[in-house]
């Protein structure tokens, strides 16, 4: 017997020694996939939904544009916002709900409209409904859905919100919208940001982008669009003004929320153009590079918009305390997208449960330690925000 053998032999006894089973502190490293209850926070979704998706369905759900500043910074912007918080106040009686458009919702976190959650999950966005559902939310579903709009709709009874990309004319639009609206979707949340489709760069390095289906009245590919002198990727919305508002809101006949809005400005306008709601959003560091976070210009926009109607955010929430951070601003709720993917990824239907009961629970623990009890009593003195 060589040396290299008897080496083989030995090991193989050790690890079979009733002594090296006994032993505690030896770290077992066979992969392990963690039960859903071991999990402790939201960030520890996404390492184990990207063990499960193929590399290119990561890179389409994690990447920003560009460099990325933005989507570091929509996370990096909630480290400048500090609590004021207040004690010896009763808070032994919590209450997280609140109401929009006529619907009560358990607590004031919806699920963001994120395309192609099939790329993650066979049931996609039937299960992430079905989820939203069994914790009393209200998911937004989008245009760019795995799923029929109407085969999502069935999936629950439970009120939804959809969102609209433009097709590539009025009539295929309205087409679209009355759809929507006739499946049931209590709101239109009209997706204003998207002239040209930004530069992601991890998508573009030697990886597909994702399939969903892109709606279309007509069948014509939405992606079908002439040509740019300058080689950008064009989208309907390039062709649009705040007149097209108008138009939405005669064809759907519910509330029409506008998405994309990072200015004071933009929010007065579209107060001045009929919009019943906006949504503060960067498109997740998605589309343009150094676009601001999303928690830095919502105190401008609820000053410009937020006595008249609901202001929404996204982009970059992943703690109760941040959901927290913006009710405190003037937000009247949030939208969550990359971790309902994550969830939804990681364990199907009740991975996105546990994202949304872990935002609730870290919400209201936030809210109980601050000496607030209920939504409607969080205001700005809650906060101090810092200058960078």
């Amino acid at each position: 017997m060589n040396r290299r053998k008897a080496f083989r032999s030995l090991a193989g006894f050790l690890a079979a020694s009733p002594l090296a089973r006994g032993q505690k502190d030896i770290p077992d490293t066979r992969e392990r996939f963690p039960a859903l209850d071991e999990l402790v926070n939201v960030f520890e979704f996404e390492p184990l939904c990207k063990s499960r998706i193929p590399k290119q369905s990561y890179d389409n759900i994690a990447g920003g544009v560009d460099n990325e500043w933005s989507l570091r910074h929509n996370r990096e912007a909630f480290d400048h916002i500090s609590f004021r918080p207040r004690v010896l106040v009763n808070t032994s009686r919590m209450d997280l709900s609140t109401t929009l458009f006529g619907t009560k919702l358990a607590f004031p976190v919806l699920i963001a409209p994120t395309a192609g959650h099939q790329q993650v999950h066979p049931q996609g966005e039937l299960a992430t409904a079905r989820a939203a559902a069994a914790v009393n939310t209200i998911m937004c579903v989008s245009n760019n859905s795995s799923y029929p709009l109407e085969k999502v709709a069935e999936a629950t009874n439970a009120p939804k919100w959809w969102q609209l990309y433009p097709a590539e004319d009025d009539t295929a639009t309205r087409g679209l919208v009355s759809r929507a609206v006739s499946s049931g979707y209590k709101a239109i949340v009209v997706t204003v940001d998207v002239p040209y489709l930004g530069h992601r760069e991890r998508p573009l390095r030697g990886t597909p982008r994702v399939t969903a289906v892109r709606e279309s009245s007509r069948g014509k590919r939405a992606d079908d669009f002439p040509p740019h002198p300058y080689g950008l990727q064009a989208r309907p919305a390039s062709t649009w003004d705040w007149s097209y508002l108008a138009k939405v809101k005669d064809w759907a006949k519910t509330p029409v929320l506008v998405k994309g809005i990072l200015t004071g400005e933009d929010a007065e306008l579209a107060v001045k153009h009929g919009a019943d709601g906006v949504v503060v959003s960067n498109h997740g560091g998605r589309l343009l590079d150094y676009a601001p976070a999303t928690i830095d210009v919502l105190p401008e926009v609820v000053q410009a918009a937020g006595k008249r109607i609901p202001v929404i955010v996204d982009s970059g929430f992943r703690r109760g305390t941040d959901i927290l951070k913006a009710l405190a601003i003037g937000a009247s709720a949030i939208q969550v997208g990359r971790p309902m993917l994550w969830g939804l990824g990681a364990y199907g239907q009740p991975g996105v449960e546990r994202v949304l009961h872990m935002l609730e629970t870290e919400l209201a623990l936030a809210m109980g330690l601050c000496g607030k009890a209920a939504i409607g009593a969080i205001d700005k003195s809650l906060i101090r925000m810092e200058r960078y």
